[in-house]
């Protein structure tokens, strides 16, 4: 059991409170809440992806489509470390938030499907996911459970079943827009919902950045984890920054037990 100080301890309980009288919680989920996981962020000083690789010049839909090799050199160790993650306690308990109904749908910017591996039902993955690649050339998609063995083991590169033709995997580039009926219905969820719990996220990339915003404009009320501070701090009713994978663990077993 964690021991958190006086100040953490009141904050993980008013959030809790604010989770039992919700009728209609939404999370929106971002790459700290994968770390305890072993999956890199992007924007952390030093360790995050973007600290070491140019973004435009490896992760674009213009490489892929010009220099796939340097995408899938770039995107190798990164589908090795997805590949080969696992939940964590926050993963679990916000799935076990969302199954007893205190979290109604889940937002999530991460591509990993560690949310689904946890046993949450209602995803909305706003950036795609690592779970289906499509063909660039027919748009047969495939599991891409087919291939990333191959692919994170020897370097194979994906390739279509029907055509030969290089697959790509169902993640959101530099370049594209985000998938039309994920982006709609996660809207629709931000402006319903009487409280929005953002975990994880830097809230620093539009639009997905904007849908606390969305839900406050309503009046709903926002709690968030994260450990760094975000744009939307000083409107919401807690913030507790710290590591998402002992805090959230708390706040769940604050709304079960009390």
């Amino acid at each position: 059991m964690n021991s958190f100080p006086a100040r953490t301890q009141s904050a993980i309980e008013f959030a809790a409170d604010l989770l039992r009288q919700s009728k209609h919680a939404v999370l929106l989920t971002g790459a700290g809440l994968s770390t305890p996981s072993g999956i890199p962020d992007f924007r952390s000083t030093g360790t995050g992806l973007w600290a070491k690789d140019e973004p435009l010049e490896v992760a674009s839909l213009t490489t892929f489509r010009t220099a796939p090799q340097v995408f899938f050199n770039w995107f190798r160790p990164l589908a090795s470390q997805i590949y080969n993650a696992q939940p964590n306690a926050a993963h679990f308990a916000l799935a076990r938030l969302e199954r007893c109904g205190r979290i109604q749908s889940v937002i999530t910017q991460n591509v990993d499907a560690l949310h689904q591996k946890a046993g949450a039902q209602n995803v909305i993955e706003l950036h795609g996911t690592m779970q289906t690649l499509t063909c660039s050339q027919c748009y047969h998609r495939e599991d891409a459970s087919l291939h990333l063995g191959a692919f994170v083991e020897e370097g194979r590169i994906p390739r279509c079943t029907r055509c030969g033709q290089v697959l790509k995997p169902d993640v959101i580039l530099f370049g594209e827009q985000l998938p039309q009926a994920a982006w709609f219905k996660a809207q629709r969820e931000a402006r319903r919902c009487d409280l929005m719990l953002v975990v994880g996220s830097s809230l620093e990339v539009l639009p997905a950045a904007g849908l606390p915003m969305q839900a406050l404009d309503r009046g709903a009320h926002l709690i968030i984890v994260n450990n760094a501070p975000t744009y939307i701090n000083i409107r919401a009713d807690a913030v507790l920054t710290e590591d998402a994978a002992a805090i959230i663990p708390a706040i769940a077993e604050k709304v079960f037990n009390g």
